[in-house]
């Protein structure tokens, strides 16, 4: 997006989301901080790997100079899901895998999404765990319309195109964590925040909506259906995985660091 319009940034409200790398660029210039989420991929990783004690170092997806990237940080590099490795772009797989303290972790969407962001905060969330992630935004001070907090919901991609396919997995995240946003006393949703959080309820079953959903049932026709039942597992941990230095890290003691 080479221009953003003024129209697309949520002003005056604490609380603001949208979707994708277009909607990460229209809201993350004046954010306190921004908020990835892609539950059934990029983020739920993210949560698992940080909550083993290695540091994720998001990047683009497919680009050839990722193995560079790895050797020069002294990281194991990730693969796509269907790839042979033992770091994969699966949450499962990176709970099997050996324990390695720098992975590089490509994806097309939540990844890219958080390598393409500069000068901002950025959190990585999923369901495993918006409570932790809601108390320690709330801690921060951040929520306020001077000092927003831009949730962007990953989405997925149509097959065949890198047009944004809205993905139920992630407005249900972005819901569940506007919820408890709101819960904890932020008053200044944006309506499209305000909309996530409705469609969110707790008293839902959300691991059978996100299970019988189209990506749902996209990976576990792909034989990848454990990594659906890790991603709903709602506030199964604590971690804060906080960009710092270039990659992810737990902060749940403490926010601090930026994307670079």
């Amino acid at each position: 997006m080479a221009v953003v319009p003024e129209w697309s940034r949520q002003r005056g409200f604490g609380i603001r989301v949208e979707w994708g790398r277009a909607g990460a660029a229209a809201l993350g210039g004046d954010a306190g901080c921004l908020v990835v989420i892609d539950v059934l991929s990029f983020t739920t990783s993210v949560s698992v790997a940080t909550g083993a004690g290695t540091a994720v170092f998001p990047y683009r997806w497919r680009d050839g100079s990722a193995r560079a990237f790895a050797d020069e940080h002294g990281a194991a590099l990730a693969v796509g899901r269907r790839e042979s490795g033992p770091w994969s772009l699966s949450p499962a797989a990176i709970r099997r895998a050996p324990f390695t303290e720098r992975l590089v972790l490509p994806s097309p969407n939540g990844s890219a999404i958080a390598a393409s962001v500069s000068g901002t905060p950025v959190v990585a969330a999923c369901l495993r765990n918006v409570d932790a992630v809601a108390d320690r935004l709330v801690a921060a001070g951040w929520g306020t319309p001077e000092q927003p907090i831009a949730i962007v919901a990953a989405g997925e991609q149509w097959p065949g195109t890198e047009t944004v396919r809205p993905a139920l997995e992630d407005w249900l995240g972005a819901g569940a964590l506007v919820a408890a946003l709101i819960d904890r006393g932020l008053a200044t949703p944006s309506p499209e925040a305000r909309t996530a959080a409705s469609a969110f309820d707790a008293k839902s079953d959300v691991a059978a909506l996100i299970t019988e959903s189209a990506s749902g049932r996209e990976l576990a026709a792909n034989g990848f259906a454990d990594d659906v039942a890790i991603a709903v597992e709602v506030n199964a941990d604590s971690t804060v995985p906080v960009l710092t230095d270039g990659a992810f890290v737990d902060r749940a003691g403490q926010l601090g660091g930026v994307t670079r």
